[in-house]
C-alpha cells in the first residue's frame, strides 16, 4: 500500500474556522468548477504522498483546529507570470482536536501519526472555545 503525508498551513487572512469557510465559499477562492482551492507558491514535491489520502489542517491563533482533502494540485499562472501551486480541496471543514502549533511560514509535511485527530460526533455539537482557552488548556493535556 503507498503512504499518504497532510500538509499544514497557518490560515492567513482569516481568524477563525467560520471565517475560511466563509471565504471558501466565495467565488474568488474557488477553482472554475466550484471547488475550494488555496493558491501557494510552492509545488509539493510529493505528490503522490498528499494525493493518496491527504488532508491540509489550519492552523489558526496557534491551534490546529480543521483540516480539509486535498483533491488534486493544479498548476496555474500567476497575473506577474509566475507558477504557483493550487490545491484543490474537499468543500466542508472537519473540525479536529485543538492541538497547540508554533508559528511557522508556507506549508509543511504533516506525518498521519502527528495529525490531530477528528472530533467525534458528540463533541462536534458543543460550543467551540475561545481561541485563547482551546489553546491554554491543550498545553496543559485537558483538550
Amino acid at each position: 500500500m503507498e503512504k499518504h503525508t497532510h500538509l499544514i498551513k497557518l490560515s492567513v487572512g482569516t481568524e477563525s474556522v467560520e471565517a475560511l469557510a466563509a471565504w471558501q465559499d466565495s467565488r474568488q477562492a474557488q477553482t472554475d468548477d466550484g471547488l475550494p482551492r488555496h493558491v501557494t507558491r510552492m509545488f509539493p514535491k510529493r505528490e503522490s504522498e498528499v494525493l493518496n489520502g491527504g488532508s491540509i489542517y489550519w492552523v489558526f491563533g496557534g491551534l490546529v483546529q480543521c483540516r480539509q482533502r486535498i483533491l488534486r494540485l493544479d498548476r496555474v499562472t500567476g497575473t506577474d507570470g509566475v507558477s504557483r501551486c493550487a490545491m484543490v480541496l474537499e468543500p466542508g471543514l472537519i473540525r479536529v482536536s485543538p492541538t497547540p502549533r508554533r508559528p511557522f511560514q508556507g506549508w509543511r509535511y504533516l506525518a498521519p501519526s502527528d495529525a490531530p485527530p477528528d472530533l467525534s460526533a458528540s463533541r462536534l455539537q458543543e460550543d467551540a472555545l475561545p481561541p485563547g482557552l482551546a489553546g491554554a488548556l491543550a498545553d496543559i493535556g485537558v483538550l
